[in-house]
């Protein structure tokens, strides 16, 4: 299910979103910010793997050998 979020943008970020979608770059205004909502997504879950990597080398971590470890 879809739901509605209505945003206020400064005059020149609205410009910005409207540019990139007359520009072909997303298909709507809709499409362009799922898109940075998904980078965003995205860069979170790389943020943290990165963060448990380096626990992970300092010794803080937990070394799964099957699913089952996970409980």
């Amino acid at each position: 299910m879809r739901q509605i979020i209505n945003i206020s943008l400064p005059e020149s970020m609205a410009k910005y979103v409207n540019n990139a979608v007359k520009k072909g770059r997303f298909a709507s205004k809709s499409e362009f910010f799922r898109h940075l909502l998904r980078e965003q997504s995205e860069n979170d879950l790389y943020k943290e793997l990165k963060k448990d990597q380096k626990e992970f080398k300092k010794g803080n971590g937990i070394l799964l050998h099957t699913l089952k470890d996970l409980r």
